[in-house]
């Protein structure tokens, strides 16, 4: 997309952090922005200072782990701007500790959010974006976390991970598509993920203050401006990159997960359980089912 002024961007997660940055990016491009969040009062408060700037936007409060929320999200946008052509898929929570003592209803919890969130976003706006044909592009929000294994946030990365396959996917799905795909792979930004509870659902066990455990507000505080994160996003969109990396200096993580890798496979050449066998050297593609 390389001309965006006049399209429709809808995000998630809008009201703070690296959702009210895009949101801010896209309106000063001359986007029109649909913020969607949670929490109402700061929702509100975000759009009508976008509002007092000029800009065209509007707003829905959205509860990203339901589907029916996220259907009407997709109408109001569409009523509201006529079609869309970006979508965030940014909401996040931060749920950190070991996969095998995590409480079950934070697991559902972050799943719900950070992994149901995404898949109801995809659901819910890609087919409004293919059908107009103006062309578009999708940008669903994974971490560092997606691409590395971070000790002590089990829950957290087996989202983040997913997020990176499913976008991963689509990027294959849509290489000759005038669909754009990025995945946001953030490392420390100025974000309040560490408050997640704060919003916690009553069907998660409701709000609640973060446990110490939880307290990364400090190393957070340390991170790079989410308005930079929005400008980031919005050239990688004009740019059709389809990694967003907000640290390059994290580039060491990526290269020592992949030297692990390729040990990985130097163990397999001299593995005595793969000895003689004769394999394909492909997997099965195309596998398209509704």
């Amino acid at each position: 997309m390389k001309d965006v002024k006049g399209k429709v961007a809808f995000v998630t997660g809008a009201a703070s952090g690296m959702g009210l940055g895009m949101a801010r990016a896209f309106a000063e491009a001359g986007m029109k922005v649909m913020l969607a969040d949670i929490e109402a009062g700061p929702l509100q408060r975000e759009t009508d200072a976008l509002k007092a700037k000029g800009y065209d936007v509007a707003c829905v409060r959205l509860d990203v782990t339901k589907m029916p929320d996220m259907q009407a999200a997709a109408k109001k946008t569409v009523d509201t701007f006529g079609k869309v052509h970006v979508l965030s898929n940014n909401a996040g929570i931060g749920v950190f500790g070991k996969s095998e003592t995590c409480n079950l209803k934070n697991w559902e919890w972050v799943v719900d959010v950070n992994l149901w969130g995404v898949v109801y976003g995809l659901q819910a706006f890609v087919p409004l974006i293919l059908s107009h044909g103006e062309g578009g592009h999708v940008v669903s929000t994974s971490s560092m976390a997606g691409m590395v294994g971070l000790s002590g946030a089990g829950p957290y990365n087996a989202t983040k991970f997913a997020v990176v396959g499913i976008m991963e996917t689509m990027m294959a799905e849509n290489r000759k598509t005038n669909l754009g795909i990025s995945v946001l792979c953030p490392g420390a930004v100025a974000t309040n993920i560490s408050t997640s509870t704060r919003n916690r659902q009553d069907d998660y066990g409701g709000a609640a203050p973060p446990s110490s455990k939880e307290r990364i507000a400090d190393v957070l505080a340390q991170g790079l401006h989410p308005d930079i994160v929005g400008k980031q996003v919005l050239e990688a969109i004009i740019d059709n990159q389809p990694y967003i990396f907000t640290d390059p200096t994290m580039r060491k993580m990526i290269e020592s997960r992949h030297r692990r890798l390729m040990a990985g496979y130097d163990w397999a050449d001299k593995c005595k359980a793969l000895a003689g066998q004769k394999q394909s050297g492909a997997l099965p593609s195309n596998m398209m089912s509704e």
